[in-house]
């Protein structure tokens, strides 16, 4: 048996924001016959941040295609810029007002969802980038500002784009940018600075790299020379071990610090578990919606809380194939809720308390509350299918009653016991939640 020993003593700093997501609760405020909901339990998950990037694809839960994408917000790209009637923001509006009643804030993705289809239609560069820039600086004002019959929602960061990088320049089939690298610096180059002109007190940056290192070393080499600001850098990674997502934010890191932008946050705003993206796609999938995809969620969580990650962003809780955490026909929570759900829990506690030594394939978060009380979850994951059990001992140096609930292919966050006794033996690919009472 090994013994997980946390020091309740040692302030290890706040628990950061670690269960934001893309996509918002799915819940028609305005519907009639709206039998399904989620919005209940997202709400309890208390997520911080909902990216609303790919919210366009969702059918009608987030507005559908007249919601969030510039192409849908500004229809016409020849409109007078300065004309509220240019502009179309009811259902955006919607989509934003209902995931803030949840208690969610936006974090608005300026630009258009992927485009798999043979045919692309708005992800080609803009035909003029200041009017593109001019186009999202009155959209922040109508969100933060009250124009065009607007809100004053204090929506904070503004994401520049989405995975410019994916597909080479060659390629003939460019999903999210279908312009060059070139052309993107240009475009990114003259959108920022235009923002952060306008806005130096909202957080303005991007460009949610879909994963080419080099790609991000040039494109932050290129902003350095241009002096353009970056509030944040965003990045993306699908793998199937925590340690790979871990290793990424580190060299994130440190290209961000070589090019003078070790100010600006690191976000890693879509993540989930991935095996392959092609003969393994259907597996990956399955994964993700059982058991497996949610001990890799909490076992992510966990790891970026002593990271360099500043936020971390699960992609997603949309209805999509992506969606762990909600069934995409009942709506109803599935396994991959709970880490979510457990991880809200944190933002109650004073501090965190770190372990001195975690066991192979073990990942734990801890926290101390106002009054001395501790909450700690336990994690054993790892993509092996053929591991074994675990034998495992918690020492919070003091004796305690403490509360259990347990998540695993039987349970769903369920208590299972009230215990002086922290000593378990763990399935592969299960939480514990200890409670202290």
């Amino acid at each position: 048996m090994e013994t997980i020993k946390f020091d309740l003593n040692k302030n290890a700093g706040k628990f950061k924001a670690m269960n934001a997501t893309n996509g918002g609760p799915w819940h028609k405020r305005h519907a009639n016959d709206q039998w399904r909901s989620n919005f209940e339990a997202y709400k309890a998950a208390r997520i911080p941040y909902s990216r609303n990037h790919d919210s366009n694809l969702s059918g009608s839960t987030y507005g559908g295609p007249y919601a969030h994408d510039i192409s849908a917000i500004f229809p016409n790209f020849d409109a007078d810029v300065n004309n509220p009637a240019s502009y179309d923001f009811a259902c955006t509006d919607e989509s934003i007002l209902t995931t803030l009643e949840a208690g969610t804030q936006t974090f608005f993705r300026l630009g258009q969802s992927i485009e798999r289809q043979i045919k692309k239609h708005n992800t080609m560069p803009p035909k003029d980038f200041q009017k593109w820039a001019e186009i999202c600086e009155h959209i922040i004002r109508h969100y933060n500002e009250g124009w065009a019959d607007g809100y004053e929602l204090n929506i904070k960061y503004w994401e520049i784009w989405n995975e410019p990088d994916l597909d080479g320049d060659g390629s003939p089939n460019k999903r999210n940018w279908g312009g060059t690298k070139a052309q993107f610096f240009d475009f990114y180059d003259t959108v920022a600075k235009y923002l952060k002109g306008r806005f130096p007190n909202l957080k303005i940056g991007g460009p949610a790299l879909a994963g080419n290192e080099l790609w991000a070393e040039e494109f932050l080499s290129e902003m350095q020379k241009r002096k353009v600001e970056i509030d944040f850098f965003s990045w993306h990674i699908y793998c199937t071990e925590p340690k790979y997502l871990v290793e990424k934010a580190e060299r994130i890191k440190k290209l961000m610090n070589v090019y003078g932008y070790e100010k600006a946050e690191s976000i890693l705003n879509e993540w989930n578990y991935i095996k392959g993206w092609t003969e393994d796609y259907v597996y990956s999938l399955k994964a993700i919606h059982g058991m497996k995809g949610a001990a890799f969620t909490m076992a992510c969580m966990s790891a970026a809380q002593d990271s360099s990650i500043d936020m971390l962003m699960y992609y997603d809780t949309r209805p999509s194939a992506f969606c762990g955490a909600f069934d995409y026909y009942t709506y109803e929570p599935l396994k991959g809720y709970y880490p979510l759900y457990w991880y809200g829990m944190f933002y109650d506690m004073r501090y965190e308390a770190r372990c001195d030594v975690q066991p192979e394939n073990v990942y734990t978060l801890c926290g101390v509350d106002e009054n001395g009380k501790s909450l700690a979850v336990i994690t054993y994951y790892t993509d092996d299918d053929s591991v074994a059990d675990k034998a495992i001992a918690v020492d919070f140096g003091k004796d305690g009653k403490y509360e259990i609930y347990l998540l695993d292919e039987d349970n769903d966050g369920k208590l299972v016991k009230v215990t002086s006794d922290l000593s378990f033996v763990m399935r592969r690919n299960s939480c514990i939640m200890i409670k202290e009472i």
